[in-house]
């Protein structure tokens, strides 16, 4: 571990330390964030500690994985409080890149995954995708990562960069850490600061629909049909929001399985609207 807290804003000053970094052999860690850390991001940051000698966390607010409409202006940027954070998790680069140094105006490239992003998230986000797999192909470039962890929340986004990772070649391990949840269930996210105290009482509906999930599954039921209706069930007799998606995909293609077949790992998933926040949550399942 390096000594103190180092931060770096400069894109080609984060690249120059990650060169000497690895010239000098030291394993780099890099946990990528838009902020607004919680406890579920520093498990991350603690887990890409111990693989590490180094360890950097990003925070970049990113605009191109925002559609028009969504919470862009709007997201959390405690900048204090999350230097503090992490600090204390273990984070021995800090590097806080401005907007126009990662997308000047003659900014014309983008890095796409196809198939995996057109389902769940990417159907209901076009172009959402493409914004994650731009800006974490730019910082696997600027902080040179032997190894980058990425949290199960975001499962999706986990099999997209995985894909994105194997095909062209990039030299860094993906390590996903669990899903961190509030006593009530709930999945920490940066997005829960949005919710009234009515809608926060209600969230955890969103937990115990993935749990009542996973006991139909255990108890014998290979229907995504009847395995939905019960989580649409729970849902809406327990809280106004809007349901975006439910979900029971084959892990692999992301792609709705109608019975899940005898081994087949399942990712069972759902998104839902209060208002103007929107909440994700998953869990997988191997039958």
């Amino acid at each position: 571990m390096m000594s103190g807290l180092t931060l770096i804003r400069d894109p080609l000053e984060m690249q120059r330390k990650a060169e000497s970094l690895r010239a000098s052999g030291r394993r780099i860690c890099v946990v990528p964030t838009m902020g607004a850390l919680h406890e579920g991001h520093l498990s991350l940051i603690r887990i890409g500690r111990t693989h590490a000698d180094t360890l950097i966390t990003t925070i970049f607010v990113n605009p191109t994985q925002f559609a028009e409409g969504e919470d862009f202006e709007r997201y959390p940027r405690p900048l204090t409080q999350d230097v503090a954070h992490a600090r204390e998790a273990g984070t021995d680069i800090l590097f806080l890149p401005e907007r126009d140094a990662i997308y000047p105006p003659s900014f014309a490239t983008s890095v796409a995954v196809e198939g995996l992003t057109e389902v769940l998230e990417g159907k209901s986000r076009p172009g959402h995708f493409r914004g994650v797999t731009t800006i974490v192909t730019k910082l696997f470039h600027l902080t040179k990562p032997h190894f980058a962890v990425f949290g199960q929340k975001d499962a999706q986004q986990v099999a997209v960069i995985r894909r994105m990772v194997a095909d062209l070649n990039f030299d860094v391990e993906i390590i996903v850490g669990p899903t961190v949840r509030e006593t009530d269930g709930l999945a920490m996210s940066s997005r829960n600061a949005y919710l009234s105290p009515g809608e926060r009482r209600a969230a955890p509906a969103l937990f115990q629909s993935l749990k009542r999930a996973e006991t139909l599954i255990a108890a014998g039921e290979r229907s995504h049909d009847a395995i939905v209706r019960e989580m649409q069930r729970h849902i809406e007799q327990n809280l106004a929001g809007i349901i975006d998606y439910l979900s029971v995909a084959d892990c692999e293609t992301l792609r709705e399985t109608a019975e899940i077949a005898p081994g087949q790992s399942v990712l069972v998933s759902l998104a839902v609207r209060f208002g103007r926040t929107r909440l994700i949550d998953n869990t997988l399942i191997r039958v």
